[in-house]
């Protein structure tokens, strides 16, 4: 275990492989505040970061934690912070910041039941909103959303490619079963792992413009101590970095950061399919509800009910055209989620007419098969 490198087959905890798969990636900075469920994650890091040259700080509040994170960023680092509920209310300006100056990093969000102190030693899923408008004003996220222990290790490595490649704040939502659940994982060798790093200027000095983006719309990252000299602010910016409230600049910059992900989506949205080609009923879940969701597909099917599972992997961007795509051919769709209705609202406006049973779980108990396949039952009659 004290290896620099881990590979191998290992039984671990979820907050335990969020953390290898942050090494895996390339992390070399960790600030957080402990929180339940998330602080097995922080435990994780301050071991493994000093062995593979990294830095973990433990600061006074979760504010304090996602302002280092974004200054780590800046300095050259790939950096990451992990918190849950109450916490992650806290760290949202500084997520702002870290998305108006295009600061990489991944936010980690082991969610449990809510809101306020709620239940810190129980699960949900109620920040799936929050992740996306948490802060204030117009952009866009990235979000992905683990159903095991092996996808959280395998998540957590592709959130730190995805932040490096779009410069942007990227977040892995793990409801709180999840984080402490116990799975076999394997974790490859270092050269069958994908590593994505952000993209340097080849400007000079003096000829650098650090907001002025490539056609893609994302621009080159030279990071503080590299000899660039810039500005970075939260204000409007022109592409020098420097303070611009003119209207002209702000619809730009603003577009601009918005459009990055929207013309991207498609290469960005991950979902998985199960038996989706033929289905009347489709299932709706991601996270830990996914796991019950696909058990109850199989039953219906063999009932030969036309039931199948669409599992959310990317929560953000949504996968709106999917949706509307399949709803067409759909009778029904199913919803399940561990709160009292969130994404469920993306999924109604994504299939209307076709109707939608929403299943919510409120507490630490996950939706069994059997509910579902009953839900699935009525829907077909």
């Amino acid at each position: 275990m004290s290896r620099k490198v881990l590979t191998g087959s290992y039984f671990v905890h979820g907050d335990w492989a969020c953390a290898e798969g942050a090494l895996a990636a390339g992390c070399k900075f960790y600030a957080a505040y402990p929180i339940t469920p998330a602080s097995e994650i922080a435990e994780r890091m301050a071991v493994r970061l000093p062995q593979v040259g990294g830095a973990f700080i433990q600061f006074e509040d979760e504010l304090g934690a996602m302002a280092a994170v974004v200054g780590a960023s800046y300095a050259g680092k790939k950096a990451m912070t992990a918190t849950s509920g109450p916490g992650f209310s806290l760290m949202q300006e500084n997520i702002g910041l870290a998305i108006m100056t295009e600061a990489p990093c991944v936010v980690v969000d082991v969610m449990r039941g809510a809101p306020s102190t709620g239940q810190p030693t129980k699960a949900g899923q109620g920040e799936m909103m929050q992740v996306r408008w948490g802060s204030h004003g117009d952009y866009e996220i990235i979000s992905l959303v683990p159903s095991s222990v092996q996808e959280t290790f395998d998540l957590t490595v592709e959130a730190f490619n995805r932040s490096e490649r779009y410069r942007i704040p990227t977040f892995v939502m793990v409801d709180g079963i999840l984080g402490h659940m116990y799975e076999r994982i394997e974790i490859p060798e270092p050269e069958e792992i994908d590593i994505v790093n952000r993209k340097k200027p080849t400007q000079t000095p003096e000829e650098y413009l650090p907001f002025k983006a490539d056609e893609d719309l994302i621009p080159p990252m030279a990071n503080f101590g590299d000899g660039y000299h810039f500005y970075s602010t939260g204000l409007t910016h022109d592409e020098r970095g420097y303070p611009d409230m003119s209207i002209e600049v702000q619809d730009k910059l603003i577009r601009r950061l918005s459009d990055k992900i929207r013309r991207n989506e498609e290469k960005i949205i991950r979902i998985e399919e199960v038996d989706v080609e033929d289905a009347e009923i489709l299932v709706v879940a991601y996270g830990i509800p996914s796991r019950s969701a696909l058990k109850a597909v199989e039953q219906a099917r063999a009932e030969g009910i036309r039931a199948g599972l669409l599992r959310l992997i990317t929560a953000w961007p949504f996968p709106t055209r999917i949706l509307e795509d399949l709803s067409s051919q759909l009778d029904a769709v199913i919803m399940l989620e561990m709160n009292y209705g969130q994404l469920v609202r993306e999924v109604e406006r994504a299939v209307k007419p076709t109707p939608v049973t929403f299943l919510p779980k409120l507490g630490e108990e996950p939706h069994k098969p059997d509910e579902i396949l009953t839900a699935i039952r009525r829907c077909s009659g």
